[in-house]
């Protein structure tokens, strides 16, 4: 089923009022800043508005690449021949444990910094001119939007998670259109919203020479970090400094305002109750949230899915592409990356058993939620209904009850700004 409405796409307000938009910015840039601008809405998040009325080729494109509408499983033309397809965790060619050879990297970034010592190395060997991700705002710290990295020091300011709204595909195709080499390292959405976008752009593929992303639990609204402020008193314009991980795995949370103020909260005081996340609805309904499009996937690696206490860092990490093979053993070989051993599929059940469960849930959530007259993603290639069939029938009833139930309760639909309402999204360089 797709999430068009009698043949015709969606406008952009009924994506965003059907619970479906993740924010990532893409339509802005398919569209242009003239005709779509992503504002940040009282809620905390982040969304489009169309400035004025688009036309339907515009909004088939946007309905075709928006990671809310449609998702798609990996290209089996990126893929190695018989590279292992698993039910829950698509195709690897490889998985394995391994951190950033780099201790100042491993130490600065989340979990073992291999997204940020992979990057490194594109840089350094002249693969990539620079990498696409997701920074801190200079001035704003608490917010979060596109950065554009040419070397070390970028990547490192950059280097631990970013768990509130962001938006790092606003000017994509703005970036594809320099015509250089570049990487992305993005959420899982983001690398399967620009990956449906190389079908229409052939330059996405030209250039952008590796898509690298996480294991993704989800994205927050703003207003789980405004909350954490709100804890210790401090107010947005006095803050310096918001990080979320790092310096340590898992690392605090740690707030620095310009009077000097600094404040922290462990891993478990930050996430333990999981009521005050504010996970946005696309993510509790998401069907990749572990990056089968991507060439690379860095994850955390704890047994049970959370950490027991501070170590050195470490990640899980799937290979998935011919390229993304070949990056991999290159970084090994030049010592960015440190290899420390193999692992199987049903390790990460144990590491990402959460993961497990939404994968073999999203399929019943979907129905439960289609069924109660709201919308959800058009999913190829991810095998979420073959998974269902094998779970069990109690368990998917459930699931599809309870996210009807959220349905009418009004828990997965927004309202949709509108223009004038909210300030402009910006990037972080």
């Amino acid at each position: 089923m797709t999430a068009g409405w009698a043949g015709r796409p969606l406008r952009l307000d009924e994506i965003v009022k059907s619970g479906l938009c993740i924010g990532c910015g893409l339509c802005q840039s398919v569209a242009g800043p003239e005709r779509v601008v992503l504002v940040s809405t009282a809620e905390g998040r982040e969304r489009p508005v169309a400035r004025r009325p688009l036309d339907d080729a515009t909004l088939r494109r946007i309905n075709d690449v928006c990671p809310g509408v449609r998702v798609r499983g990996a290209d089996r033309h990126r893929l190695a021949t018989g590279t292992p397809v698993d039910g829950v965790w698509g195709p690897a060619r490889r998985l394995v444990i391994a951190h950033a050879g780099d201790p100042e990297v491993r130490f600065r970034a989340s979990s073992g910094g291999v997204l940020t010592a992979l990057s490194e190395f594109l840089l350094a060997q002249g693969e990539v001119e620079f990498v696409v991700h997701v920074a801190a705002l200079r001035a704003r710290p608490l917010r979060s939007g596109r950065h554009v990295s040419v070397d070390r020091a970028g990547l490192l300011r950059a280097a631990s998670s970013r768990y509130g709204p962001a938006a790092p595909l606003i000017d994509f195709l703005q970036i594809v259109a320099r015509r250089r080499p570049f990487a992305l390292v993005g959420k899982p959405c983001d690398i399967s919203a620009v990956r449906s976008l190389a079908r229409h752009e052939p330059g996405v593929d030209r250039y952008m020479r590796y898509a690298l992303t996480m294991v993704c639990g989800g994205a927050s609204e703003l207003t789980k970090s405004t909350e954490v402020l709100a804890a210790f008193g401090v107010e947005e314009s006095e803050l310096t400094l918001l990080r979320y991980r790092g310096h340590g795995n898992p690392g605090a949370t740690r707030v620095e305002t310009a009077g000097g103020a600094v404040h922290e909260l462990t891993y478990d005081e930050m996430w333990r109750d999981e009521s005050t996340w504010r996970i946005q609805s696309r993510c509790k309904i998401c069907p990749d949230a572990i990056g089968e499009s991507a060439d690379i996937v860095a994850a955390d690696c704890w047994d049970g899915g959370g950490p027991q206490g501070e170590d050195a860092g470490f990640n899980a990490v799937l290979v998935r592409t011919g390229a993304g093979a070949a990056l991999f053993d290159a970084a090994v070989a030049a010592g960015r990356l440190t290899l420390v051993r193999d692992i199987t599929f049903r390790d990460m059940d144990r590491f990402q058993p959460h993961q497990v469960r939404k994968k073999r849930a999203v399929w019943a959530r979907m129905s439960g939620i289609r069924a109660t007259g709201g919308r959800a993603p058009s999913v190829r290639g991810l095998r979420i209904r073959r998974l269902a069939l094998r779970t069990s029938p109690r368990l998917l009833l459930r699931e599809a009850v309870q996210a009807g139930a959220r349905m009418r309760a009004g828990r997965f639909v927004e309202a949709a700004p509108t223009a004038g309402a909210g300030e402009t999204v910006a990037p972080a360089d």
